[in-house]
């Protein structure tokens, strides 16, 4: 290993143990109600009695699951233990199965929707956590929820997943994730979560009806999701898959370049490999080229018109570093080894809370932090960078299968 890639790697490692995880660990533990803080400040002011999400419990979940198997070290594992207590005992529906959106801090059902996002999630962390602990009752809530999405929101007739549905699993009008969402029947981002979460089963459930699915949600995001005259990420359709938005969110677009890689590489289908290779090459181009600010750093939103969000929020710089970092492993070319050290740069310099800890939310565009202040919240977790960490060890140690 060269001496830049040790000591980015150390600095990766350090960053990881002592700011990311370390703060969750010691922060965000909740000892009154159970699992773990809904809302923290970035001046670390607790609100107790903030809702929880499941978003934020899955991923705390999977982060602590896979920092325990690529680590050993048991104190991570105590906090997925947690996680996983506080998901299966709080957002588990027992009557209708599946995940409720949202529980109260006391842990009670607060938003009992099923958003199809939500469920993935679940899949991803409770695969994850059976690849870190072997524990067979996690293997088989990943693989029941597997067979709950297909039943209920797989599209026979024009096949991708419907958003959400009701507790009882009918349709239902509230489809949108978050309030900036639009309210339509499909999403880039769900399909992208989906395929994550069937990625991450496959590796331990060789499924044939898993392993058909997740070759078809692999061939639908390059056939409908990714826009083939700008390579950017389509980021809302209609059942039909009809084009409802014409946002660019260079984040998503570094993040699903090396999940599509990854997705395909898991699967070991050769020919849709080389097809999401060449996918991922063609966003990888499109972000570095019109995502990039001067400062290294990825800004977040475009348009037809240009620029829409020009703060540069933490979790696209997570994904930046691996996504164009997974660009030079397939291609060679240091162009994408350079954006990606210039993201890690970008993060140490403004995105990393050197006075609270943790990650701000985000900075404005001169590196200011901007006036979000949420720290924990409910889409605020450390599974990003967290994950961009795990990535990185492992690719700099030579450990990723993508080359």
């Amino acid at each position: 290993m060269s001496e830049n890639n040790q000591q980015w790697l150390a600095s990766i490692k350090q960053e990881l143990e002592s700011n990311i995880l370390g703060f969750w660990m010691k922060h965000t533990v909740d000892e009154k109600n159970g699992g773990f803080y809904g809302y923290i400040s970035r001046d670390l002011t607790i609100i107790p009695e903030a809702g929880k999400s499941l978003v934020l419990n899955t991923r705390i979940l999977w982060t602590f699951a896979s920092a325990y198997r690529i680590t050993g070290n048991e104190h991570y594992l105590n906090i997925a233990d947690r996680a996983y207590e506080y998901v299966n005992e709080h957002f588990v529906d027992p009557e209708y199965g599946g995940l409720y959106w949202m529980v109260d801090a006391a842990g009670q059902p607060a938003e009992t929707k099923k958003q199809v996002y939500g469920q993935a999630f679940a899949i991803y962390a409770y695969s994850e956590y059976y690849r870190a602990t072997g524990n067979k009752a996690a293997l088989q809530k990943a693989i029941d929820l597997f067979h709950t999405l297909e039943r209920y929101s797989y599209d026979d007739q024009f096949m991708g997943y419907f958003e959400a549905l009701t507790r009882e699993w009918q349709e239902t009008d509230d489809n949108s994730l978050s309030e900036k969402d639009l309210n339509e029947k499909k999403s880039m981002n769900t399909h992208l979560h989906v395929m994550e979460g069937y990625t991450n089963l496959y590796r331990v459930w060789k499924s044939d009806e898993l392993r058909s699915k997740l070759k078809e949600l692999i061939e639908i995001t390059i056939k409908h999701i990714i826009n083939p005259v700008n390579a950017h990420f389509i980021l809302f359709f209609d059942e039909q898959w009809n084009y409802k938005s014409e946002h660019i969110s260079f984040g998503h677009d570094i993040e699903g370049s090396w999940l599509l890689v990854e997705a395909a590489e898991v699967l070991g289908d050769e020919a849709l490999l080389a097809a999401a290779k060449e996918a991922a090459i063609r966003m990888a181009d499109a972000t570095l080229n019109e995502g990039v600010d001067d400062d290294g750093g990825l800004l977040n939103e475009a348009g037809p018109e240009g620029l829409l969000d020009a703060h540069k929020d933490w979790w696209p710089q997570a994904e930046a570093v691996v996504g164009f970092y997974n660009a030079y492993q397939m291609t060679g070319e240091e162009k994408y080894r350079e954006a990606a050290v210039r993201s890690w740069a970008f993060i140490e310099r403004f995105i990393v809370d050197k006075e609270h800890g943790e990650w701000h939310w985000s900075v404005n565009r001169d590196g200011s932090p901007s006036d979000n202040v949420q720290k924990v919240s409910p889409w605020k977790c450390p599974y990003h960078n967290g994950r961009a960490c795990f990535e990185m060890i492992e690719r700099l140690n030579g450990l990723s299968t993508t080359h």
